[in-house]
């Protein structure tokens, strides 16, 4: 959905406006955070203008390379990252800050932003400018991906659960692995995207001493939540091994079974093959009692194969 938030102080106050004409009755000292989700390229073409800044395009945003993803001149700092949504897919977002304004530009809600205008209006003295919101714009979706982690988590014990034993064995577990081996990566790149906005930024002479602060603690969660990714992804290897030799301990069986199968009927098939060559000088074409004494010595040597086979253990 189409929307333009305008954020600016106000008797010390912050307010919020969806009009664009809000920039031409608001001072440019007062205005604090400029929001755009999917807005239309005219309103795009009169933001640059006055604020006389370049908003890149979905596609440039998305094109732009993991080391060109962070610029800054002597007035500005432009900053691209990806968000990932709800169902793992990812939004390119924009950050765009100069004179103290902060211009966002991505084409999906985001939780997270909705997220930070709450922080912003529940201690307006915390945000003066609009590094102030760019950095909580980040350490609200640190937050976010911290949570991202915790359900893959809880998803990968759920799933280990499931694999007791041989029995167990399912296809649809294999398939839900990968999955979540998938989407552990994309956490893990998107963490990585933003541990590299962060650093930029602390070496920014644009940032304020006390906004560096708290990029540092944010790096610091960075880091932690690396090793949580690390882990995650050690647990799905560990599943997934797991996995391949339940599956072939099931396979092993079966070749068992088969193999216990072919020995047992190999004795009878070799007598009631030699009963049933009918040569004319075979002693026992006549006898009475030759049909119940081949099928006796079928059943006894199925029997003493049994017996042998359960004193080795082999059943």
């Amino acid at each position: 959905m189409s929307e333009l938030r305008i954020f600016y102080k106000e008797c010390g106050r912050i307010k919020i406006s969806k009009e664009l004409d809000t920039l031409r009755d608001v001072e440019e000292k007062n205005l604090l955070w400029i929001d755009m989700n999917d807005v239309e390229v005219n309103v795009e073409s009169e933001l640059e203008q006055f604020l006389k800044i370049y908003i890149q395009e979905e596609e440039e945003m998305e094109e732009i390379e993991m080391s060109s993803r962070y610029m800054e001149t002597i007035d500005s700092i432009v900053a691209n990252s990806n968000f990932l949504l709800d169902n793992f897919e990812e939004e390119s977002v924009s950050f765009i800050i100069k004179n103290n304004i902060l211009v966002t530009v991505h084409n999906q809600e985001l939780r997270s932003f909705n997220e930070t205008v709450k922080k912003i209006f529940a201690n307006p003295r915390n945000y003066p400018t609009g590094f102030y919101v760019l950095v909580a714009l980040l350490e609200t979706r640190v937050d976010y991906d911290a949570d991202m982690i915790e359900d893959m988590t809880r998803e990968v014990t759920k799933l280990s659960k499931q694999l007791k034993d041989d029995d167990d064995v399912s296809d649809d577990i294999l398939i839900s692995i990968k999955e979540l081996q998938e989407k552990t990566m994309l956490i893990r790149e998107n963490i990585v995207d933003k541990s590299r906005v962060c650093s930029n930024m602390l070496r920014s002479e644009l940032l304020p001493s006390d906004a560096k602060m708290k990029l540092t603690i944010i790096l610091k969660d960075i880091n932690s939540l690396f090793e949580h990714t690390r882990f995650s992804f050690d647990r799905l290897e560990y599943l997934q091994d797991t996995f391949l030799g339940l599956v072939n301990i099931q396979q092993n069986k079966i070749i068992k079974i088969f193999t216990i199968v072919s020995v047992i009927f190999l004795p009878p098939t070799l007598i009631a093959s030699m009963y049933g060559m009918n040569f004319k000088n075979m002693p026992e074409l006549n006898w009475q009692l030759g049909y119940p004494f081949a099928i006796g010595l079928m059943v006894l040597t199925v029997v003493i194969i049994l017996l042998i086979f359960k004193l080795k253990k082999w059943l």
